[in-house]
């Protein structure tokens, strides 16, 4: 007679989540995007680190510390540019367009087509330079405002196009 021992029931293998299927590919920002966002970052750090610097330059002695932490905070800020910059992403499904962004404090935000109001370009200075431009959703509801930085134009304006025709046909079916 044999025995057998009992086993621990085997859990199946997780399925992936839906935002982490393998198949999905995301779409990544333009490489151009990391120098723009480098940019403004530095000269709102310089500005920022210029007031820190304020107290300093009044008298009070202890001041420069303040003004040497904005620094140091500001340059740790731009070494993580590059990184925060690739995990920005957008992925066109079926039913929505899902937009991720952040490294530690991650944000997925899907925007179903058939609730896009507004579907807006836009390009500062230095993203005109690199020949770059945001587009942006508006929907109905306020917290789901994403803003897509770092696209080339002719892919914002390709996407623009393919998005509005997307989201038209499917108000049409509400």
């Amino acid at each position: 007679m044999t025995t057998t021992e009992p086993t621990e029931p085997t859990e199946p293998d997780a399925a992936p989540s839906r935002l982490e299927r393998p198949e999905t590919e995301w779409q990544r920002v333009s490489p151009k995007y990391i120098p723009v966002d480098m940019i403004g970052t530095l000269i709102f750090g310089a500005i920022a680190t210029a007031v820190a610097f304020v107290p300093f330059w009044l008298g009070w002695a202890e001041g420069w510390m303040l003004g040497a932490g904005m620094a140091a905070i500001f340059l740790i800020v731009l070494a993580l540019t590059p990184r925060r910059v690739r995990a920005i992403g957008y992925l066109l499904r079926d039913d929505d367009l899902l937009f991720r962004r952040g490294i530690m404090f991650q944000r997925f935000v899907a925007v179903p087509y058939g609730r896009m109001q507004l579907v807006d370009i836009s390009r500062g200075p230095i993203a005109r330079a690199f020949g770059l431009a945001e587009l942006k959703f508006v929907t109905a509801a306020a917290s789901s405002g994403v803003l897509i930085p770092g696209l080339p134009l002719a892919e914002a304006e390709s996407l623009r196009d393919h998005l509005v025709a997307v989201a038209e046909t499917r108000r049409a079916g509400l």
